[in-house]
């Protein structure tokens, strides 16, 4: 939306409307100012709505803000050339988790390399998993002209990291400036690849074996999440105390989709969770962070995983704050406010007190 047509369409609502304050980023404009005598909200939504502009309106501390922007046009994917790097990379990543799914099915890939086939399931699933987190921060990133890299796949040896990769992430390359941006691009990731994980998760325990609980001592054993507690007990209602579930490859690719998706959502500095957290409580996110890495604490006495990532967290991200946006007090509209919402149930549900235990 061009200056002229926004103020153009600013006049038509004058008689409702008086703007004390009006400023732009990219082709979104936002007017803050106050109802005439005897006007209300819905008096100007009913002249926008015949409008050929998308537009917001909503009531805040006494003051009116009116958002409008140009009608949305299909956002189109424009896939770069890719590097050299991220097909490195990428293949590396296929090979290790390969690797790692193989050696879950016992494969002998020193005495016969074409066992590593055996890690098709496993490598596949975790693979779709990743590639969908990352692709759904793309694709808003896209959608709201930020700059970003294609993902980064990080492969890692199996007999390090059981799982054969320290996961992806893309490289934001521009600032973010509006709130509703970096909400939705901080939340696609998590919501993307939660709606992959949970069918892979469904799909693998009906795939996974009933046994008893002898049988599995000293075994590596998975925690549980209230959503992996709930898909357990439909997909094997009868199941006893005294018997467990020997996770298929494709159930453990999407109990680690479960895991990643939970790490994003801490919401601290600029995690997934993080720029979710700073866009729905502003200033506030930075004592929700601290709350949220102080936590830590008390769960590294359940797993010592937590204080690993702890470590890290404060390490990668050097700062539990979110840098600042420019119109951080802007109000987010009804629908960015249901995402955010939908992005702390799936934290709830994902959540995991002691990942892993021995």
């Amino acid at each position: 939306m061009t200056e002229t047509q926004f103020h153009q369409i600013l006049k038509k609502i004058d008689d409702h409307f008086r703007p004390t304050q009006i400023g732009s980023s990219e082709e979104e404009w936002l007017a803050v100012g106050r109802l005439s005598d005897g006007s209300s909200i819905g008096d100007i939504e009913t002249i926008l709505k015949g409008e050929s502009c998308e537009f917001n309106v909503k009531l805040q501390n006494g003051q009116v803000f009116v958002r409008m922007k140009g009608r949305q046009e299909k956002v189109i994917l424009r896939i770069p050339k890719i590097p050299r790097i991220h097909w490195v990379l990428f293949l590396l990543t296929v090979f290790t988790t390969l690797l790692a799914g193989a050696m879950m099915e016992g494969a002998r890939i020193w005495e016969n390399p074409l066992e590593i086939f055996k890690g098709i399931p496993f490598s596949l699933t975790l693979m779709l998993i990743l590639g969908t987190h990352e692709f759904g921060h793309y694709y808003y990133a896209q959608k709201h002209k930020v700059d970003a890299t294609l993902p980064y796949f990080i492969p890692a040896p199996p007999f390090l990291f059981l799982i054969g990769t320290f996961g992806a992430f893309i490289k934001i390359k521009s600032p973010i400036y509006r709130k509703d941006a970096l909400l939705q691009i901080g939340a696609a990731g998590p919501i993307a690849g939660f709606v992959i994980a949970v069918p892979a998760l469904i799909i693998g325990l009906h795939l996974s074996d009933v046994v008893d609980k002898v049988d599995v001592e000293g075994a590596l054993m998975l925690g549980d999440s209230i959503l992996m507690k709930l898909l357990t007990w439909i997909t094997h209602p009868g199941l006893l105390e005294t018997q467990d579930i020997m996770l298929h490859p494709i159930a453990f690719a999407g109990w680690i989709g479960l895991l990643v998706t939970m790490l994003n959502l801490l919401p601290i500095g600029q995690l997934d969770g993080g720029h979710v957290a700073y866009a729905m409580l502003g200033n506030k996110q930075n004592l929700v962070a601290k709350a949220a890495l102080i936590a830590l604490i008390p769960l590294s006495f359940l797993s010592l995983n937590w204080l690993v990532w702890g470590i890290l967290i404060l390490i990668l991200m050097r700062s539990t704050k979110h840098p600042p946006i420019q119109d951080i007090h802007a109000p987010l509209s009804v629908n960015d406010q249901k995402i955010g919402f939908a992005c702390l149930v799936i934290f709830i549900f994902c959540f995991i007190p002691a990942p892993f235990q021995i």
